[in-house]
């Protein structure tokens, strides 16, 4: 069975509570059939989302880590690999969305809070960009977009502008974004398609929710952005063909002051 005629699996890291970008991105590739495999800490949480998956007709499998080292999410693919063996299963899309969020006055940043941003934005997803890669290469070309797969970066404003207490946070988005832009021009040589996400705005969740404590702000869509709209932007990079691919998207909501 060449791994065009094998079942698509689409893997993300970073759920959070299964109800942002990474969970809304899930959910539609299931839809769009697609075996999705999900990486995050804590269990339940995945659980909990891939069960939701499933009842709804998907095919969905956890893969807990306890952290973002290098060990943990190279752990991680090799589960995966074992779950979704070839020349059944060939991995066809990733999306990292994993990241921290260290928001202070410079003057009040720590050395872990430095280390936190650098690993959760950058060392890990040179780890899980390996594994994306690695899994890539060994798919055949496939002919109707061009690709042998799609690996996709969550990226920020901190992503290209820095700001008061943004720092530690946009020095690993800064790093993210980069990365990206490394592997898109070496990687593209092979049909590898690699995009970059700006996301420009707030995300309708239940944290962010809680932060603003504004009803307006939640039902106002012209000054939020909804997670389902983000993952409908991923699917569409993925679906991307080759002569025309992007490498970053910037994504915000129509009113948002840019």
């Amino acid at each position: 069975m060449s791994s065009q005629a094998a079942k698509r699996v689409f893997v993300v890291l970073g759920v959070g509570n299964g109800l942002g970008t990474g969970g809304a991105t899930a959910r539609l590739f299931a839809k769009n059939g697609y075996e999705v495999a999900l990486i995050a800490r804590g269990g339940n949480t995945l659980e909990s989302l891939a069960k939701e998956i499933n009842s709804n007709g998907g095919q969905a499998k956890s893969f807990p880590v306890s952290s973002y080292s290098h060990e943990d999410v190279t752990n991680a693919w090799s589960s995966i690999h074992k779950a979704f063996p070839k020349p059944e299963y060939a991995i066809r899309a990733a999306v990292f969305n994993g990241g921290a969020g260290v928001f202070k006055k410079f003057l009040d940043i720590t050395p872990e809070d430095v280390q936190t941003s650098l690993q959760a934005s950058v060392a890990s997803a040179f780890s899980f960009s390996r594994g994306a890669i690695l899994a890539f290469k060994d798919n055949d070309i496939d002919e109707s977009n061009g690709a042998r797969g799609s690996l996709i970066f969550t990226g920020a404003t901190a992503s290209i502008r820095g700001n008061i207490l943004t720092s530690s946070f946009a020095a690993g988005k800064h790093g993210l974004r980069a990365l990206s832009q490394s592997l898109g021009k070496e990687f593209g040589q092979e049909n590898i398609h690699v995009a970059h996400a700006i996301i420009d705005g707030g995300i309708l969740t239940d944290r962010s929710r809680e932060y603003k404590n504004d009803p307006s702000w939640e039902t106002n869509a012209n000054i939020h952005l909804k997670p389902e709209s983000i993952a409908a932007s991923y699917l569409y990079l993925v679906n991307q063909d080759r002569s025309a691919w992007t490498w970053e998207l910037d994504l915000r909501p129509a009113h948002e002051k840019w």
